[in-house]
């Protein structure tokens, strides 16, 4: 895809230089709207508000929304109020709203000044919703029917209004505001008769969520439900807009990123890579490399306190980073397999014994065959093929205890921190891999040195 944006840009600059607006124009009206934002993410800055007008009005919007937050303050920046109020009439209430969060001071007056009254009411409400919650990312463009409407008129109102709707697929039936039911075009379409009732085809087992809920949880229950939108209710019950599933793939995109940053130990970014200075990148990784460097202290504590049992066998410090290096491994294995299920809704913390249980048998399986071809490679390399006359049979039974205790305790560790830091409402993921890392480096010379000092001294 790159390759291919490289060669549509020199297409498109070539076109500019020989001002061929009309050639441009039949270029671009071919491409989907995300392509296009991608396109003009490549091409000189001051050529991109020429090219953006070529486009047709409802491409121009959709393509608007695609593009990445700098892209469109520099827009928004070239047009004229006409051209601004233009992009905004064709958008969806809740891209508005992203657009409203992500902009400076100045600009959101701006926009503000240029959405009809009504628009600008539901982009404040939404505004005023907790981050990350139902309400933050609903949107109010949806199919209302009334009570006692016949099939006919629901398919007529749908042919009159549709177009503005973010979803016209699913239409929820309600009375006062209050959700009664919902139906699919669908339902209407495969109606015997243009004379039938809504009531008499829509189904009552309407499965909705509160404003409040996490957005997270909203995108579980549309992937679980297979459903086109979700409708959204305030607290007295009154349906205030719908989540539809694109916004939905876009939380659960994000989501995952950040649990990847998270296990990954830095801090969650709201920009892509290549948007990202490396100050931003700096900011957002430096913090989490100083914790766990200072963390990593107590390791060193550990091999400090043993220097005087290290110093008459130094041929066990040889086998320290192998020890390290598997029960991080192992403590990462179990927590990334955790942290997963956890977020895919398949384990809760009352699981905790079945999952303890589970990562024990698996551990001690893995323990044991890692032990095995521990003792053999140290024996045959160590001190056959090596020569190291120093790894004695002792010192090989020391190492493969060890690994096999290491493994129990990473993949044990492993497999309850999730667990318990869900329970008690962090992120899981901060349970991950730098984190339990550092715990089992310690824990694993702790039961290194305490095996040692046992058989050797």
């Amino acid at each position: 895809m790159a390759e291919l944006n490289l060669k549509l840009e020199d297409t498109i600059n070539k076109l500019l230089e020989e001002k061929k607006y009309t050639s441009i124009r039949d270029f671009l009206v071919l491409m989907a709207p995300s392509d296009l934002a991608a396109i003009f993410e490549l091409i000189e800055e001051k050529n991109i508000p020429l090219l953006f007008r070529l486009l047709p009005k409802d491409k121009a919007s959709d393509t608007f929304v695609e593009m990445e937050n700098e892209y469109q303050e520099l827009l928004i920046r070239s047009f004229s109020d006409f051209e601004l109020k233009a992009i905004l009439d064709e958008m969806y209430v809740n891209d508005a709203v992203d657009l409203v969060e992500e902009m400076p001071a100045n600009v959101v007056s701006r926009i503000l000044q240029q959405v009809d009254p009504e628009t600008r009411k539901d982009i404040n409400q939404i505004l005023q919703y907790p981050e990350n919650s139902a309400g933050s990312i609903m949107t109010t463009e949806y199919v209302s029917l009334k009570l006692g409407t016949t099939v006919g008129q629901a398919i007529k109102q749908i042919r009159e209004t549709g177009v503005e709707k973010k979803s016209f697929y699913a239409c929820y039936v309600t009375e006062k505001r209050k959700l009664i039911g919902r139906l699919s075009v669908k339902d209407l379409l495969l109606a015997k008769s243009d004379d039938i009732l809504i009531d008499d085809i829509m189904k009552t087992n309407v499965i909705s969520v509160s404003t409040h809920d996490d957005q997270e949880e909203v995108s579980k229950l549309l992937s679980k439900y297979n459903f086109y939108a979700l409708p959204v209710v305030d607290t007295e019950q009154n349906m205030v807009g719908i989540i539809a599933f694109d916004d939905a793939l876009e939380v659960m995109e994000e989501e995952t990123t950040e649990d990847m940053e998270i296990m990954a130990g830095m801090a969650p970014s709201d920009k892509t890579y290549l948007h990202s200075s490396p100050f931003y990148l700096f900011k957002h990784r430096i913090i989490w490399l100083m914790l766990l460097m200072i963390s990593a202290t107590f390791t060193g504590m550990i091999i400090t306190s043993f220097e005087s049992a290290l110093a008459v066998q130094v041929v066990l410090t040889a086998f320290i980073p192998m020890l390290m290096d598997t029960g991080g491994n192992s403590g990462s294995q179990s927590s990334v397999t955790i942290i997963r299920a956890i977020s895919l809704g398949e384990i809760e913390f009352s699981d905790l014994p079945k999952v303890v249980l589970k990562e024990i048998a698996t551990a001690l399986m893995c323990g044991i065959v890692l032990a095995a071809v521990c003792f053999a490679k140290i024996m045959l390399v160590d001190r056959l093929l090596l020569g190291n006359t120093d790894v004695t049979v002792t010192i090989g039974l020391i190492v493969c205890a060890t690994m096999a205790a290491t493994v129990l305790v990473a993949k044990t560790i492993g497999c309850v921190l999730p667990l318990c830091a869900k329970k008690l409402g962090f992120d899981p993921a901060v349970m991950a891999s730098p984190f339990i890392t550092t715990i089992v480096d310690a824990l694993s010379l702790l039961v290194y040195f305490g095996i040692a000092s046992a058989l050797l001294f």
